[in-house]
């Protein structure tokens, strides 16, 4: 969990929406996002404190209307936990470094990982290639 102190921080630095996202574990409707259809190569970095999270070659459509991945571009650079809002049980993943809140991972991604890595386009920025 982000500690208060960095969320002051960050509600200064970040739009409401990349603030209510990243911060408050909020969403963005699908379809809406900077990100769910961009297909420029490079990396995706967390918009609260830059750490690299996911590479372009790992995105994917996945019809959901977020930017989808595979994979992690560094495992060390991803937490997971548990997340039962909304009645649902499902894995919840942020920022390691910050904590921010990206989106969720799913098991129903192609392979080579069989994952899905369901990602709000406010957590991130891009860093082109």
């Amino acid at each position: 969990m982000m500690d208060e102190t960095r969320k002051k921080e960050l509600k200064e630095k970040l739009t409401a929406e990349q603030y209510q996202v990243a911060c408050e574990h909020g969403t963005e409707r699908p379809f809406t996002g900077q990100f769910w259809n961009s297909k420029e190569d490079g990396t995706y970095v967390c918009v609260a404190c830059g750490t690299e999270l996911f590479d372009s070659n790992t995105k994917f459509d996945s019809g959901t209307g977020w930017p989808s991945f595979y994979d992690v571009l560094n495992a060390k650079n991803v937490e997971t936990t548990e997340d039962r809002t909304y009645g649902m049980r499902r894995v919840e993943c942020h920022c390691a470094n910050c904590k921010a809140h990206l989106g969720h991972v799913f098991e129903d991604g192609p392979n080579p990982t069989g994952l899905r890595y369901c990602i709000n386009s406010a957590s991130l920025e891009f860093e082109k290639r």
